[in-house]
């Protein structure tokens, strides 16, 4: 909507030179971007809306999880937000959960070249490595999970996948870092809808021939769990299936998105889900029209620690 031009002009206001004091910490930092511009101002804006879903009881918080997050060292901070009770119900991909359980297991994914392109990836396959960007994982990670994967007891082939992978977060050893862990121990509910897209699911095909996991009873699941929710917030992170399964279960209940907030590189003008806006979201009854909501166009392996830095140091100090 286009207003008069002395109206826009009453509401500017002038942009703030920040400057980083010696003393200054995350949340003197995240306050201080709350008055700059582009992306700073908005992963500030976004630090403040997942505080107000933190400290809203009534708030349910739907976590949305895309992406090699999990190669790049991200792991302990999902395990963190978790751990901190800033995820309620967490949807991931199949390949987090992999790399999750990889790391679970006591293998690990190896820092690369930083200039990409002088790597000769014949040469990485010869030697049973495989790229992600700059992370390097070798085969023997997967035959491992394979090792660990013939061998589990699954006592009801036909169980919702959430099910699945809660008996398998209580299966795992004991890890300070691992995803699966953190959600079994905390009762949190793991969706993975797209969880056959995975390698996890290959070897568990491979091994377990009878194995049906029931898909639909955790599309119902979901819808019921939003359906529930008095207050809805939701953190996308890179989008995809997961940001999809959240979003389409908001759409059918009476309570759409409260709070919204989004970390990615893609951009909207394609028609992809991924890069699709919250403004868009509200004419399918996803988000609230009077909803706070923040897409904040960076890499989630900067923002996502900055935000959870942000939200430890905010529910410490409150």
């Amino acid at each position: 909507m286009i207003m008069p031009n002395e109206s826009i002009k009453k509401k500017l206001k002038n942009v703030n030179q920040f400057k980083i004091d010696e003393n200054d910490d995350i949340v003197d930092l995240i306050q201080s971007l709350k008055d700059t511009g582009f992306n700073a101002k908005r992963l500030a804006l976004a630090c403040e809306i997942y505080k107000e879903m933190i400290f809203d009881k009534k708030c349910i918080k739907f976590f949305g999880l895309a992406g090699a997050l999990v190669p790049a060292g991200m792991q302990r901070v999902i395990h963190d937000f978790v751990e901190e009770g800033f995820i309620d119900i967490l949807v991931t991909t199949g390949a987090s959960l992999t790399h999750d359980i990889a790391e679970t297991l006591g293998y690990h994914h190896l820092q690369g070249e930083l200039n990409v392109n002088e790597v000769d990836d014949y040469e990485l396959h010869k030697q049973d490595l495989n790229r992600i960007y700059d992370v390097y994982l070798p085969n023997k990670v997967y035959e491992g999970i394979e090792d660990y994967v013939s061998n589990l007891n699954i006592p009801d082939e036909n169980m919702p996948v959430s099910s699945f992978l809660k008996l398998l977060g209580d299966l795992l050893p004991d890890n300070e870092s691992s995803i699966l862990k953190i959600c079994a121990k905390k009762n949190i509910p793991i969706f993975c809808p797209a969880f056959t897209d995975s390698g996890l699911a290959l070897q568990l095909g491979f091994h377990h021939k009878n194995l049906n996991l029931n898909h639909f009873k955790d599309m119902l699941k979901m819808v019921d769990l939003a359906w529930g929710a008095k207050q809805a917030g939701v953190c996308i992170i890179g989008g995809g299936v997961p940001k999809n399964f959240i979003m389409q279960s908001l759409q059918f209940c009476p309570n759409s998105a409260k709070y919204a907030i989004q970390i990615t590189m893609d951009r909207p003008e394609q028609g992809g889900l991924s890069g699709a806006t919250f403004q868009e979201a509200k004419s399918w009854g996803k988000v609230s029209q009077e909803a706070k909501f923040s897409t904040v166009i960076s890499d989630a392996t900067i923002a996502l620690p900055l935000m959870l830095w942000f939200l430890k140091k905010s529910k410490k100090n409150s």
